[in-house]
């Protein structure tokens, strides 16, 4: 079954697709020509940061072509709100925890974390150059699968993120999981992040939509944090994992990767005073909803 199999089964609805290059500025404009669009959710990224490094190029055509060519749409139709997909890597290593939307944008720490940065520039930019209602919604780390087991995450290759190798690996479709770091200042040694559930994150743009929609923004563009407030290091992680399903993990700790920071967790306080948006789910249902995607996947994962 297909990803919009699982959207027409739990909502009901089966959305149109158009299969084009985001990057490709005929494509983008040839599919958009004629769409009478209330707004546009822009998830469409490459978001490796190992491979960022290894490929600045690659991420910075993609990620910031596919932007500007939906943006050059939105600039001519500004009644349509702009929703981006943004990311918790603008904060760098934040000097203070939790972070707050009014920390300051860092050096990035790879090529990806530097499209989420420059990305948000282009997109204010232009938003009060022509009039525009945008929000960057700067995710922490999303886990977890819809609870019917019929969206998850499904990473084209090895998965570069903790809990679908962790999925994969429990599974026996892959080998040991590697913990990157056993030598961070944090309590157990291993990084820590704000790892939310995507339903949680899914509900945010659904509240974000909607204020553009009803025009109650009250910037040109507006940002909001996205996790749960709350900071989880890998070990935590693969306990909660195991504790959750029951199944096993082999791990073992690998050195640190390039880019990578020692913690990052959200303040969320704005989410919840302008949107009214809240992280529900815990960390542990997380777990399990991760864990039945991977079993309701089988060996498809790979």
């Amino acid at each position: 079954t297909s990803v919009l199999d699982g959207i027409e089964a739990i909502s009901g609805k089966r959305p149109e697709w158009l299969q084009i290059d985001l990057a490709d500025p005929a494509a983008c404009r040839s599919a958009l020509e004629g769409q009478h669009l209330d707004g546009i959710i822009h998830f469409a990224a490459y978001k490796a940061v190992g491979e960022s490094v290894q490929e600045p190029l690659k991420y910075y055509q993609n990620n910031l072509g596919s932007l500007m060519n939906l943006l050059d749409y939105v600039s001519q139709h500004p009644s349509c709100g702009f929703i981006f997909s943004s990311s918790c890597t603008v904060y760098g290593q934040a000097d203070q925890l939790p972070i707050t939307e009014d920390a300051p944008v860092k050096a990035a720490e790879s090529p990806y974390g530097n499209t989420k940065q420059i990305g948000e520039e282009i997109i204010r930019e232009v938003a009060v150059a022509r009039g525009l209602r945008t929000i960057a919604l700067r995710y922490f780390n999303p886990i977890g699968a819809h609870a019917s087991a019929r969206i998850g995450e499904l990473p084209l290759g090895v998965p570069q993120n903790l809990v679908p190798f962790m999925t994969q690996s429990a599974a026996g479709l892959r080998g040991p999981l590697s913990v990157y770091g056993n030598d961070y200042p944090t309590e157990d040694g291993t990084a820590v992040r704000d790892y939310i559930h995507v339903v949680d994150l899914a509900q945010a743009h659904i509240m974000a939509l909607e204020r553009l929609l009803a025009q109650q923004n009250e910037e040109a563009m507006e940002v909001f944090n996205l996790g749960t407030g709350k900071g989880s290091s890998v070990l935590e992680v693969i306990h909660a994992f195991e504790r959750a399903t029951g199944a096993s993990l082999s791990w073992d700790f690998a050195p640190r990767r390039a880019g990578d920071i020692t913690a990052a967790y959200a303040d969320t306080q704005r989410a919840s005073a302008v949107l009214g948006w809240t992280a529900k789910k815990s960390l542990d249902e997380s777990m399990r909803d991760a864990w039945a995607w991977q079993m309701a996947l089988g060996s498809d994962s790979h």
